[in-house]
């Protein structure tokens, strides 16, 4: 059974999992799925400060800091008990691409190369890191929600400004992947 879980899952198994999570939460408990709200409430919560945004009850939202708290142990867990030792399993011809970047090493979930405290004090881990964690948080705020909220819940709610949210959030993602990020690599 454990071998099973350590296996990466099939998108028709895993996805619908992750679909019923919507249903699950409306009926259990009338409550939308989402998770950067929760960084909202723990501001709510630990900051007094006088700033409307920050003013409601965010006492009946802390079932998704529970969420987002399971979440995030969840992964813990899984690094720590269920990964498969030896290099992630990378599609070859995307492992052709990245060499000719200088990223070789998959013996962790995100390159060495890329992410580490060495190279973030360079130009290219600094755009890559604290500037697209940046322009992620901002685009999450000004799109109202994430791309879980928006493609997972808003879709499934039939919400046209959910659509237009995952569609800007697919198309953004394809130029950066094919056109900003092979230029900022190859610095």
């Amino acid at each position: 059974m454990l071998e099973i879980i350590k296996e990466p899952w099939s998108w028709y198994v895993a996805g619908p999992l992750i679909g019923l999570t919507v249903p699950a939460l409306l009926i259990l408990g009338n409550k939308s799925f989402g998770i950067s709200s929760s960084l909202r409430h723990i501001c709510a919560a630990c900051v007094p400060a006088n700033i409307n945004f920050f003013k409601y009850d965010w006492k009946k939202e802390a079932w998704n800091l529970f969420f987002v708290f399971g979440i995030f142990l969840g992964g813990m867990m899984a690094a720590r008990f269920l990964m498969v030792p030896g290099e992630i399993k990378v599609n070859p011809e995307l492992k052709t691409e990245l060499a000719a970047y200088g990223i070789t090493d998959y013996g962790n979930l995100v390159p060495v190369q890329l992410m580490n405290w060495e190279n973030l004090l360079t130009i290219k881990g600094f755009v890559t890191m604290i500037v697209g964690g940046f322009l992620v948080g901002f685009g999450t705020r000004y799109a109202g929600g994430c791309t879980s909220g928006h493609a997972i819940m808003g879709l499934s709610n039939l919400q046209w400004p959910s659509l237009i949210a995952t569609i800007s959030f697919m198309v953004g993602g394809f130029l950066v992947a094919n056109f900003i990020l092979p230029v900022i690599l190859s610095q």
